[in-house]
């Protein structure tokens, strides 16, 4: 045993920590979690992990913290060992924090995935992807669709996103639009939920993933993991489908835990290929078959539909995108930019200059965002600053790429354009193979496993 061993710090981002927390250390008597750390996500430091959820050793809860404070809390504490416990970010960003960490005295862990994965009692289906961005939504979408046309009733459990209050926020069921209001759900939250509920699947979400599948589990035959932020999946894959992106060539097996998934794939889904470079279309199949030779390649795009094109022609418009698929999955376009060139804007005006509040701090982070709009809604006052900045910029349309109608939340002065996309394979093998072949083996709706989890 290392001296740092029996104090933890979880260098967190608002969900995998969590979820690493529950699993592993919540009922250890022989370590001591001190701290979460936060990055990423703004407004999500300067909290506590509820006693509620932290258990019985726990009364006072844990305190959320910066990431600026690794070196406070060493001059404070002593030697610990620091858990890394969130995704999306380059190798090169990883060893860089187990060299600060190192640094400091204190061991540095990766934790795998016998660790962090539970073991489900029904089929489990993980989409996941090497990056953010890549079209993973789409992909969970198609693949509930088909389970739906075999009649199977399929429940998804989305990675979490709890970046508001943590107590109300442990089991979450979303079964109806009302529902993102009840549960006081950001432009983050709704995007992954609104398009399953309007297909008619339940979601659930939340904090902590072991009570949220014992509730999956009573109404599901196969529970879909529908994974985020190129993380790993919480649940035992029996079938994994991971989805990259050929205008990111080479990101496959340079991002954590991307590349993790990429070695996990029973699937990878090459998509967005009709509007990809032929070379990053190579490229991403080359890496695909030299890490992970046994994964099947399915070849896709991920058209695009305007509900108004006609709107869009001789008009200055403002584009938006996707918030996180242009800030840390770095993107510089998406299906807005895609969908105004296509139907002929006069000009795509860049936002920069009318840009209020933490709207403005977001491309002062990531300066790379360019003339995109990113949906930036992590809680209220960036959606207020996100509606102020719409609202202050002199354009005719505001194009909307985002899966979520943002006319619902937002109160603008302009007309939305509605662009959205859905997943289209190209040639064989599809989906649909994937899941015939795969489904057999289980058995509709029979409970395939015992499954302890105390």
């Amino acid at each position: 045993m290392t001296a740092s061993s029996n104090k933890i710090v979880i260098l967190g981002a608002g969900g995998r920590d969590f979820h690493n927390f529950n699993v592993l250390y919540r009922d250890r008597s022989e370590t001591r979690v001190i701290a979460f750390t936060a990055t990423q996500i703004p407004h999500i430091e300067n909290r506590s992990y509820p006693a509620s959820l932290a258990g019985s050793h726990y009364p006072n809860g844990i305190p959320i913290v910066p990431e600026e404070e690794l070196e406070r809390l060493a001059a404070e504490q002593g030697p610990f060992e620091a858990v890394f416990s969130y995704s999306d970010v380059n190798h090169d960003y990883v060893g860089h924090m187990a060299a600060r960490v190192n640094a400091l005295g204190c061991d540095f862990t990766l934790l795998g995935t016998s660790s962090t994965m539970l073991l489900a009692k029904v089929p489990v289906i993980a989409v996941t992807a090497v990056r953010t961005g890549c079209g993973k939504s789409q992909t969970t979408r198609k693949v509930a669709r088909l389970l739906a046309e075999r009649g199977i009733h399929t429940v998804a459990v989305r990675h979490p996103m709890p970046y508001g209050d943590l107590e109300k926020q442990g089991v979450q069921r979303f079964a109806t639009l009302e529902d993102l209001d009840r549960y006081d759900c950001t432009i983050e939250e709704r995007e992954e939920y609104e398009p399953h509920l309007r297909n008619g699947t339940i979601v659930f979400a939340g904090v902590d993933y072991a009570r949220i599948l014992a509730e999956a589990e009573k109404e599901a035959e196969v529970i879909l993991w529908d994974g985020g932020n190129n993380d790993v999946s919480f649940y035992r894959p029996d079938l994994t489908i991971v989805v990259a992106d050929p205008h990111r060539p080479g990101h496959e097996i340079r991002y954590y835990p991307g590349e993790t998934n990429l070695r996990l794939a029973d699937v990878v889904v090459i998509n967005k290929e009709t509007t990809a470079n032929y070379q990053g279309i190579v490229e991403v199949q080359n890496n695909v078959r030299r890490v992970n030779p046994r994964a099947k390649i399915i070849h896709a795009a991920s058209p695009i539909f305007v509900d108004r094109p006609e709107a869009i022609e001789g008009k200055k418009v403002v584009v938006v995108e996707d918030g996180p698929t242009l800030t840390h999955g770095e993107m510089r376009y998406g299906a807005g930019m895609l969908a105004a060139e296509q139907f002929g804007a006069a000009q795509i005006l860049d936002p920069r200059p009318w840009v209020k509040g933490e709207i403005a701090e977001t491309f002062a982070k990531y300066p790379g965002i360019g003339t995109l709009l990113p949906a930036m809604g992590y809680g209220e006052r960036q959606m207020r600053d996100l509606e102020a900045t719409l609202n202050a910029m002199p354009v005719d349309v505001v194009v909307v790429a985002t899966p979520i109608d943002l006319g619902r939340i937002l109160k603008l002065d302009k007309p939305a354009i509605r662009v959205t996309y859905e997943l289209e394979e190209i040639g064989s093998p599809k989906l649909s193979d994937i899941l015939d072949s795969f489904l057999p083996r289980w058995g509709k709706g029979e409970p395939r496993r015992e499954v302890s989890r105390a």
